[in-house]
């Protein structure tokens, strides 16, 4: 029997193909392309057959007869500070691999057999084996020698009650690539590797403006009200969303007047409201805000309201309430929204107030609904690391 969920799966998945996480290299991808290891969305099943034998969600090899046994090296989208990593075997149920383990290693500069390597891994692998000059490419990155991250674990096969394997990981190191070993083969549906983003600076100058809130810059959801369509984490990706369920959004609130009225402001008179508190990848000042409700059509908040504090040794348990011992500030006063449209606020024009450093946004939706994508661009605060 699985585990349950640990807290550090709510944190940002380094690895993720939304971020920008790919595979680099695989010893083989018979039945399964290794690329799907970092796909967003849950693993399916389906009677798919290819000309290579039964379709698998996942990476999956061939069934080894030679010496060694199956690897891939990974980019991590976001380089970071590892938490834990889940492993995930859905659907390999009598394919999966029976062991694997993970490698780490942190390379800024990243060698030039890797970046060759990376250009020829964009193309369809399915059905195919890396060749003599793509192993030897591979085995001069020296990556048997990487840091062990998870040592090596049997896995459980990937039926429902015990796909879902949890590592809890305590070091300080930062990583931007990763080696997953299957020993010797077989099949893993999903990996997962969830952390802080570890951002760098350096070139990047003060005055540039940034999004501070971005996933990409370091930003996190940090406590929210409601979350039973879409989690508020969601508004901080990138892109403007592929659909509703890509961004933050609640539930109907329950007790709502049975007739909606207008109060004297021309704004609707709320019976409450939903919040997300967000923490900014860095302290800054905000001089533009957007925020997009693209794709929420018949659900969009009636208005919405953004409050910021400059809390920067605030632990994030002490935003579960709401923040109600933070000094909130308004960012943007209550303001209507309307559908499926980005909505811009500039400083420069008077339209969201000047607050000076900040290190937290709350975004508050009257009374619910849904918002898919929050911005909050600015330029970095002197000594401004969170």
């Amino acid at each position: 029997m699985a585990r349950k969920a640990p807290e550090w799966t709510n944190m940002t998945n380094l690895a993720s193909a939304t971020f920008g996480g790919t595979v680099d290299f695989a010893t083989d991808e018979w039945f399964g392309e290794a690329a799907r290891l970092l796909l967003p969305g849950e693993p399916i099943f389906n009677d798919e057959f290819t000309e290579f034998g039964k379709w698998m969600d996942g990476w999956e090899s061939r069934r080894k007869r030679v010496a060694g046994h199956d690897w891939c090296i990974i980019k991590l989208g976001l380089p970071g500070r590892i938490r834990g990593v889940k492993v995930d075997t859905a659907f390999f149920t009598g394919n999966q691999a029976p062991r694997f383990s993970l490698q780490g290693a942190w390379l800024p500069q990243e060698p030039e057999a890797l970046t060759q390597l990376g250009r020829a891994w964009t193309k369809d692998r399915l059905g195919s084996a890396a060749g003599a000059d793509e192993m030897a490419r591979a085995a001069s990155l020296g990556s048997e020698q990487w840091e062990e991250v998870v040592g090596t674990t049997p896995l459980r096969p990937g039926y429902e009650d015990g796909r879902c394997h949890y590592f809890d990981i305590i070091s300080d190191r930062k990583y931007t690539h990763l080696r997953l070993n299957m020993f010797p083969d077989g099949g893993i549906a999903r990996l997962k590797v969830h952390g802080i983003v570890e951002r760098s600076w350096d070139g990047v100058p003060h005055d540039a403006e940034i999004d501070l809130l971005s996933v990409e810059n370091g930003g996190v959801e940090v406590a929210c009200s409601n979350h039973h369509y879409g989690e508020p984490k969601n508004m901080i990706k990138p892109g403007r969303g592929i659909n509703m369920g890509d961004g933050w959004e609640t539930a109907r609130k329950t007790d709502r007047p049975t007739v909606l009225e207008i109060g004297p402001d021309g704004l609707v008179k709320a019976p409450g409201s939903d919040w997300a508190i967000l923490r900014l990848g860095v302290i800054g000042e905000v001089k533009r805000l957007v925020v997009d409700t693209n794709h929420f059509k018949g659900n969009f908040p009636e208005s919405i309201l953004v409050e910021a504090c400059l809390s920067p040794d605030a632990l994030d348990s002490d935003f579960a309430d709401g923040g109600e011992r933070m000094r909130w500030r308004p960012l943007l006063p209550r303001h209507k929204a309307g559908s499926s449209r980005e909505h811009v606020f500039d400083l420069g024009k008077g339209e969201i107030e000047n607050l000076g450093p900040i290190s937290h946004v709350k975004l508050s939706m009257m009374p619910d609904g849904g918002v898919m994508r929050l911005r909050a661009f600015g330029t970095r605060a002197p000594s401004s690391r969170l």
